[in-house]
């Protein structure tokens, strides 16, 4: 036990230190991007479902991506965006090869990706570890878009927050990731 008159280390919280922020308050801002980024995955795949793809509530209205909207915008971006589409190295044979001519595969991959990653987050379970694949997803997104001359900022808005929640368990508030941490310390890891 140190004596009370040895210095704390910079860093070290003491006794008296009051936090910077209120670590409730940063749970519950985690839960409320975890919520939303979940709601958006969860919307794209329903509509890759069901095959709608327009919202209309009250004066607002907006899209969603259904599946042969997906399959059209990946074959627009790699192919013939400014007439010659991609120019990042091997991703035209990747979807020209592999996605495109196996999209009847592919299609329900990616509803089942938006659906259940979406599910996840919303309901909080197994939250970083769907934040992770959620990643993967947008990731690949991101180097669809890479060389087509976008606003710089449009795929980060993306993935930056997918990065940061398969960092921080996002899921213990107002998630099922609280109840089982508290009930079962073991699972005080990745990916809960």
């Amino acid at each position: 036990m140190r004596p009370s008159s040895a210095p704390v280390p910079s860093g070290t919280a003491t006794a008296s230190a009051v936090p910077l922020a209120d670590p409730v308050l940063l749970g519950r801002g985690l839960a409320v991007l975890r919520i939303f980024v979940g709601v958006i995955f969860f919307a794209n795949g329903v509509s890759k479902l069901t095959g709608e793809t327009q919202i209309d509530i009250g004066p607002y209205r907006g899209n969603l991506i259904n599946r042969d909207g997906a399959r059209n915008i990946l074959n627009f971006e790699v192919n013939r965006r400014d007439e010659r589409g991609t120019e990042v190295p091997g991703l035209k044979s990747i979807v020209n090869d592999l996605i495109l001519p196996n999209w009847d595969i592919f299609q329900w991959l990616v509803t089942a990706v938006e659906v259940g990653v979406g599910a996840l987050l919303i309901v909080g379970l197994a939250t970083r570890g769907a934040a992770l694949v959620g990643l993967g997803f947008q990731l690949f997104l991101a180097l669809v878009y890479v060389s087509s001359n976008r606003w710089a900022f449009e795929q980060p808005h993306e993935y930056v927050p997918l990065f940061i929640l398969a960092a921080v368990p996002a899921g213990r508030f107002w998630g099922v990731d609280g109840g089982l941490v508290r009930n079962r310390r073991a699972l005080r890891r990745w990916p809960f």
